[in-house]
């Protein structure tokens, strides 16, 4: 009986091979699978259209939209968030700021913003709004809905106007993240509490005495 020692030899070797493919094969994979799943469901690109963001954001300005955060967690105010739009012609992102959250009861008077009748405290923006639009008179929130407006407050087109209204969160994209070019991550400001909005607003009576 013969044996051929040089093949029984090569048969671990062989066998590493082909756990080494298998391995490799796993792992592109899984990568692709990954990155299939960010692009498609955590992470999107688009553009900030106009000036109604300024300062926070600029015409052109390239934004990473983070399409996760709001699958974990409700919009807050003062998020800065992407949300859908259609015309009759086309559907197309908007970004701006959220600033009335579901339920409550949004009045621009006098330049102010009131909230369930108490003046919004903004940590950044301290521009007097000039046209009140919708929310001149009061504007009640459904469970579902958002009230938006453009940092840009004087040159923004919003919740204010009839042709974007309220945002339903369906129609929110997710929150605008990242700024690419001049790199930075995008000013979404939160106070203590600010999902219900506690520490933002301030009492009609300790307003009216400052002013």
């Amino acid at each position: 009986m013969e044996f051929d020692f040089d093949r029984d030899s090569k048969k671990p070797l062989v066998k590493k091979i082909i756990v080494s493919i298998i391995i490799w094969i796993i792992e592109i994979v899984i990568v692709v699978a990954l990155a299939y799943l960010i692009v498609n469901y955590a992470l999107e690109k688009t553009t900030m259209l106009g000036e109604s963001m300024e300062t926070t954001l600029k015409d052109q300005d390239k934004i990473i939209i983070n399409k996760f955060a709001y699958k974990i967690a409700k919009p807050k105010r003062f998020d800065v968030i992407v949300f859908k739009q259609t015309n009759k012609e086309h559907s197309y992102f908007n970004i701006k700021r959220i600033i009335g959250l579901p339920g409550e009861k949004i009045l621009i008077e006098n330049g102010h913003i009131r909230i369930n009748g108490e003046i919004l405290s903004e940590p950044v923006i301290t521009e007097s709004i000039k046209n009140s639009g919708l929310a001149a008179e009061e504007i009640k929130l459904d469970d579902n809905e958002y009230f938006v407006l453009g940092d840009n407050r004087n040159n923004s087109e919003d919740s204010r106007f009839a042709n974007i209204g309220n945002i339903l969160f369906d129609d929110i994209v997710g929150k605008a993240w990242i700024r690419t070019n001049n790199f930075g991550f995008i000013n979404n400001i939160h106070n203590k509490n600010s999902s219900s909005g506690n520490n933002s607003l301030e009492t009609s009576e300790e307003t009216t005495k400052e002013e």
